[in-house]
């Protein structure tokens, strides 16, 4: 009888520490395909990749700016209309509002891409940290 007690306990302890390291796996590849989202489509060819969502990073430089939209130089070149609403959040070192979107200011933008090609921004950061490549 305590045989088989102590060896129930054993397996309950292996199944428990097996489901602890497997339950830690599959958060980091969740992490992984997370960060892989944003972070992953900012390098490389930009503005033609997107998520399964249609979420789309657009980094560059401002060429021209009005109260409902931006337009974004690429690193390729290209450029891409930004759309920006009440509900965008505006960033940099400190909160920032629209006049702060100005022609020359590097960006990140962060929204959904639109039939058009355009983005609706959700997010938008001034002068942002951009990989050199």
């Amino acid at each position: 009888m305590k045989k088989s007690l102590i060896a129930t306990i054993v397996v309950a302890v292996l199944f428990g520490i097996g489901g602890f390291f497997a339950g830690m796996k599959y958060q980091q590849s969740k992490q992984r395909s997370v960060a892989r989202q944003f972070l992953g489509q900012m390098g490389g060819r930009q503005g033609v990749s997107t998520n399964r969502l249609g979420f789309r990073p657009v980094n560059g430089e401002i060429i021209s700016a009005d109260d409902k939209s931006i337009t974004v130089k690429l690193q390729d070149g290209s450029s891409k209309i930004v759309i920006v609403s009440a509900n965008t959040q505006i960033n940099k070192a400190e909160q920032a509002g629209k006049e702060d979107l100005k022609v020359g200011e590097k960006v990140a933008v962060f929204g959904q891409e639109n039939s058009d090609g355009s983005v609706t921004a959700q997010n938008i950061q001034i002068n942002p940290l951009m990989r050199r490549e």
